[in-house]
């Protein structure tokens, strides 16, 4: 539809750049000097733990808060000094549900382009393209009260998109929801690119990165360890893993003379894992099982895979991607926007 695919990002521009943007809560640096350069038409992925400074990063550049210090721009304003105007070209998908439970999916959508005035004459189409994209044209009546937690977040990323955004925020947008509907969704944010919305997407679902993203930054205690493209943030690992879960994990990279040096300096020993990168895994197990023996090392399991980005995330930060929701993070964000009503 073309009144919901004009007016997108000047060619070679950035959608978004960032540049030493910090930010303190209390003396916690949930942002630490973070450089950032977007694309236009670009999907971004934000991958972290909770409390990682995802959501810190997302509500500066949507100007729900201000930063400590550094600067940030959208579509080439600034958004300390031009909010409104960032806010007019922008469209935001937030962790909790924002929508209004007694009215319909399409009063919902009707009001939204009231309250960003969107021409009268053109709300009409908007809606109906909007709705006919998350395949919600049948329930468009029924109150979002009788909508399912699916339903709801489809419903949000409709109404993000009917004032013609060229930024679109994400904030882990499939967080608690089935793997079914997950997968829906993905459907439909990959119908974005085709009408060259730039998007940042926050999640710490590994396939959710993998499958969506363009470009991967990889985040934890609010800095940016590492941007490139997931296949190769996952080339950086090599062909293989070993992950071995034994009591002994030092004690046993200690005694693999055998493997070359450079696959022992790259080993990763986390509790009871050592995780090793290799070429040729059946040769490798021969050499590790062999000196687990001599050693007297017991060895629990074994696993070999190619590299996800959970692996290049426990790589490069020392801990893995974290599932769990609430986390500290999160709970010291919720705190300061309640401190701020």
């Amino acid at each position: 539809m073309e009144s919901c695919t004009r007016g997108r990002g000047v060619a070679n521009m950035y959608a978004i750049e960032t540049e030493k943007l910090t930010k303190n809560y209390n003396g916690l640096k949930a942002l630490d000097a973070v450089d950032l350069q977007i694309k236009s038409g670009e999907t971004f992925g934000l991958l972290g733990p909770n409390g990682a400074g995802k959501t810190t990063l997302i509500s500066i550049l949507s100007t729900l808060i201000r930063a400590s210090s550094g600067r940030a721009t959208v579509a080439g304003l600034d958004v300390a000094r031009q909010q409104a105007a960032v806010r007019r070209v922008i469209g935001i998908v937030f962790q909790d549900p924002s929508l209004d439970e007694k009215l319909t999916g399409r009063e919902n959508l009707l009001l939204h382009c009231s309250l960003y005035a969107v021409p009268p004459a053109e709300r009409g189409a908007r809606t109906d393209w909007a709705l006919d994209l998350v395949e919600l044209t049948a329930r468009q009546n029924d109150i979002v009260k009788k909508y399912s937690g699916g339903m709801r977040r489809r419903l949000e990323i409709a109404r993000s998109l009917l004032h013609t955004p060229k930024v679109l925020f994400l904030d882990e947008p499939t967080l608690g929801l089935d793997p079914q509907t997950r997968d829906h969704i993905w459907v439909y944010l990959e119908k974005l690119k085709e009408q060259g919305i730039t998007t940042i997407l926050t999640t710490h679902y590994m396939d959710e990165a993998d499958r969506l993203c363009d470009r991967i930054a990889l985040i934890d205690f609010g800095k940016i360890n590492m941007v490139d493209t997931p296949e190769q943030l996952k080339r950086r690992l090599g062909a293989n893993l070993i992950t071995l879960i034994t009591d002994a994990p030092q004690p046993l990279l200690d005694l693999l003379s055998e493997l070359p040096h450079d696959k022992r300096a790259a080993a990763q020993v986390h509790e009871d894992r050592l995780v090793l990168t290799v070429d040729d895994p059946e040769r490798a197990l021969s050499v590790i099982f062999r000196q687990a023996a001599a050693g007297n090392i017991s060895i629990r399991s074994v696993n070999i895979h190619q590299p996800t980005l959970n692996d290049v995330f426990l790589k490069f930060t020392g801990r893995q991607l974290r599932d769990e929701v609430g986390g500290q993070g999160d709970r010291n964000y919720a705190q300061m926007m309640r401190n701020r009503k």
